[in-house]
């Protein structure tokens, strides 16, 4: 058995900086789950369903990653698929704290699942899913931030909506 790793989120959608993540996490792991986090309290613009197969269309070249969902806690579904990592990116000094936190909740209900930071490549580190989708509702040019089926249907969100 090899070395599994979780990548956890809402990926609402999905980003190059997400990808910059994911793409660099399966160059250290034999596998990665990207696991779209079915959360209640949050409001998608997009559906887990939907979420899932964009982050399949832009993960398709990189045959190490597997796609999938979760809702509860993440250490049960890390233990269900026999992963030993949790994969988290780190765009600012901003986003340590609230990490650092999940971190170690997560090592207190299961101590045998690592948590791995990585360091988002610059270019990406002012980029998240809500910037993105705040800029593609106002017709913002997001060509350069989202692979190019995220840019299709976020413009067919909108413009639907508008």
């Amino acid at each position: 058995m090899g070395s599994i790793a979780v990548c956890p989120g809402s990926f609402d959608p999905i980003t190059y900086g997400h990808l910059d993540i994911i793409r660099r996490g399966a160059k250290v792991f034999d596998q990665v789950y990207v696991v779209v986090l079915n959360n209640s309290a949050k409001n998608p613009l997009f559906s887990v369903e939907e979420r899932i197969n964009l982050i399949k269309e832009a993960t398709k070249e990189i045959p190490n990653v597997m796609v999938d969902e979760f809702s509860g806690l993440l250490v049960d579904y890390a233990k269900n698929v026999n992963a030993t990592a949790i994969l988290r990116g780190l765009r600012a000094v901003s986003d340590f704290e609230y990490e650092m936190q999940i971190t170690s909740m997560n090592r207190y209900l299961n101590d045998h699942v690592e948590t791995f930071f990585i360091m988002t490549n610059n270019q990406y580190s002012f980029l998240s899913s809500s910037m993105v989708k705040e800029a593609a509702k106002y017709n913002g040019n997001i060509s350069g931030l989202v692979p190019a089926v995220v840019e299709r249907e976020l413009k067919k969100k909108y413009n639907g909506e508008q």
